[in-house]
């Protein structure tokens, strides 16, 4: 198996299930580029050579797993947007008389936090032998700060009102602050626009979890021809969530970054700038390179199975395209 993968594009991994997609990316690519810049030290998958890894600064497997392991941590905490929601805090008047600073609204930070429940909010019950519970804690009342700091309100929202808002009521909040508005518009650019802001990492699904890791990378000026590899990240996800999320992927490979997706979902690949397909079958009738290149190029290669149920949607593009420039409805 010889694949080529295009830099600053989109190139996707298809494939029926066991054909070598995460064999190839998971265990080789991703493992040996690491290896190369001298961050990884377990196995790497069989391979004879790996060419072009100067071209990329770093590679990120942005993945499923949680974004944190405690209440504490939250979509809002994650991409950095709540040390700017805590100085709009502490610079109120309010906070000014009482002494408050900035750290006060921290829920990492003894200080303000509630002494009792940490900042998290609830109280883990351990069961012996079930699944740890967690309860509102009675101290603050699942609020995670202490009186003071609740009695500290910002356009008349305290700091716990401001974490149960949704991004989308949070956006338009705080529509007078650009630093919390860009960080909080890139959430709602992926999808996620219907999280509250300080919803727990521990209630957040893999996909969003993901999703929230897209964001933070987007939010940051200082990746640059760093390839990022995503695998499935449409899962569960409706279709007009996957428009954002494409558009996101754009929004990467703008800032110079190239994007390697393991994927199924046909809206996806049919987006993509290159295609590596893999088959023809599963287990030991796998591992071999069906077809590589653009989506139209991979609808003509009569052995791909992406190839055949993607040229009806590519079909269906091309005349919907033909409707829209000929003014018609």
């Amino acid at each position: 198996m010889d694949v080529e993968i295009p830099m600053n594009m989109l190139t996707c991994v298809t494939g029926v299930s066991g054909s070598g997609k995460s064999t190839l990316v998971h265990d080789v690519l991703y493992a040996a580029i690491k290896r190369r810049k001298g961050a990884w030290d377990k196995r790497v998958g069989v391979h004879d050579d790996l060419e072009g890894v100067e071209l990329v600064s770093d590679v990120t497997l942005v993945d499923q797993t949680p974004i944190g392991r405690t209440p504490r941590s939250n979509p809002v905490t994650y991409i950095k947007a709540f040390d700017a929601i805590r100085e709009l805090f502490s610079k109120t008047k309010a906070a000014r008389d009482a002494g408050l600073t900035a750290s006060h609204f921290s829920f990492n930070i003894a200080g303000g936090r509630c002494d009792v429940c940490e900042g998290e909010g609830v109280i883990r019950v351990e069961m012996q032998f079930l699944a740890d519970v967690f309860v509102p804690c009675d101290e603050c009342d699942g609020r995670r700060f202490k009186k003071k700091v609740l009695d500290v309100t910002y356009r008349g929202r305290s700091v716990d009102a401001v974490l149960q808002m949704t991004v989308r009521e949070a956006l338009s909040f705080f529509s007078t602050s650009p630093r919390v508005v860009r960080r909080l518009r890139l959430l709602e650019e992926v999808g996620l626009g219907y999280l509250r802001l300080g919803q727990p990492a521990t209630t957040l699904s893999g996909g969003e979890a993901q999703r929230i890791k897209i964001a933070s990378h987007l939010s940051s000026k200082k990746t640059e021809r760093a390839l990022y590899i995503l695998d499935e990240p449409t899962t569960g996800l409706h279709f007009d969530d996957i428009a954002k999320l494409l558009s996101a992927f754009r929004k990467l490979l703008q800032a110079g970054n190239s994007l390697l997706v393991i994927e199924h979902n046909l809206d996806v690949i049919k987006s993509a700038d290159w295609i590596i397909d893999l088959g023809p079958e599963g287990g030991e009738n796998g591992g071999l390179v069906v077809a590589e290149g653009t989506p139209e190029e991979i609808v003509e290669s009569p052995g791909s199975h992406t190839g055949r149920y993607l040229k009806p949607i590519l079909e269906a593009s091309r005349v919907q395209v033909g409707l829209d420039s000929s003014g018609r409805d």
